[in-house]
């Protein structure tokens, strides 16, 4: 699949003169796959990107390999960059690093918080459940970035800049995650667990904070269809002809 942005609903902006270019790339090229408009195996030219943004072909893999870092492109040698399209293993394995990383953060942004911070947490759960109540493709894309958006304040208000980095990757590759392999969609679940995080961070609770994002993070996890399944033998595909 090719990079079109006939066929986007939300199509990029173009870059301004004084802005770091491969960044803002980066970041249009993240939010389009984030948000599944582009798809998880689409191939990202840099001709055509370059073209795109009118900029040159460096400047495009630059940004390219920026994503590459974090997990949303796949670079393959004589072949090109293509969205990520992760195996049930590697989303095992991004859930696994969250739990070892959220509940620590937890229990420093349990000592930091202002209340600043707990109003720009009430803010993003009012956005929450107003996704909540809207329907279609769109909605659903906007309500995983709205919950991972919950988990990414969690790290900024924790204060430790290198984790905070480790968490975009990590929510960004949840993110595509979640929309790949997701069952249910049990956001009004994640929205619920969302307020009582809040509740036990506003109490200096820390350990109950700690342990509501393990729970918070099985229960997303739990709501994916991580089997994985084998393909048909041609005869057996083909009806035994």
């Amino acid at each position: 699949m090719g990079f079109d942005l006939k066929t986007s609903s939300q199509p990029f902006a173009p870059l301004r003169g004084g802005e770091d270019r491969a960044l803002a790339i980066r970041e249009q090229l993240r939010d389009a796959i984030i948000d599944r408009r582009l798809a998880p195996g689409a191939k990202l030219s840099e001709a055509e990107v370059g073209a795109l943004f009118d900029v040159s072909r460096t400047v495009v893999r630059a940004a390219l390999q920026m994503l590459t870092f974090e997990g949303l492109v796949k670079a393959e040698r004589n072949r090109g960059a293509f969205v990520a399209n992760p195996t049930p293993e590697e989303a095992r394995q991004v859930f696994n690093s969250r739990r070892l990383i959220e509940p620590a953060l937890a229990l420093e942004a349990a000592r930091r918080l202002t209340s600043s911070d707990i109003a720009a947490f009430r803010q993003r759960l009012a956005l929450e459940s107003q996704l909540l109540h809207e329907r279609g493709a769109t909605a659903r894309r906007a309500e995983i970035r709205a919950s991972g958006d919950f988990h990414l304040l969690l790290a900024s208000v924790a204060g430790n800049a290198i984790l905070a980095r480790f968490m975009e990757e990590l929510v960004a590759r949840s993110s595509l995650v979640i929309a790949l392999y997701g069952r249910t969609g049990a956001s009004s679940c994640g929205h619920n667990e969302h307020g009582d995080i809040l509740a036990a961070l506003e109490r200096r609770d820390a350990p109950e904070a700690s342990r509501l994002l393990l729970r918070h993070i099985d229960h997303i996890e739990a709501d994916l269809d991580l089997r994985v399944t084998e393909g048909l033998a041609l005869r057996d595909a083909l009806g035994g002809k």
